[in-house]
């Protein structure tokens, strides 16, 4: 599993902190690997009723993320995320 620091950009807001994002995905080989976030070019996309809709692709050997996501009853933000410690 991986865990990323987040940011969601608003528009007229700039870039403002947002939740951690926690990421395990896994079938006949990591996608996510257990330490450590996934490869370069990996593309994670997401929808749920409770979590609202996304889609990412990471860079930097796994190390951050950038994308677009869309919370319950929000508009849709820019969203990006650096791996935590």
């Amino acid at each position: 599993m991986a865990t990323f620091n987040t940011e969601i950009f608003t528009g007229g807001g700039g870039w403002q902190q947002d939740e951690p994002l926690s990421i395990s995905i896994g079938n006949r080989g990591d996608v996510v690997p257990q330490d450590g976030g996934p490869a370069t070019g990996t593309t994670v996309t997401w929808s749920g009723s409770n979590a609202g809709s996304g889609s990412v692709t990471f860079f930097d050997g796994g190390s951050r993320f950038e994308g677009t996501a869309q919370f319950p009853d929000e508009g849709p933000v820019g969203y990006r995320g650096t791996l935590s410690d």
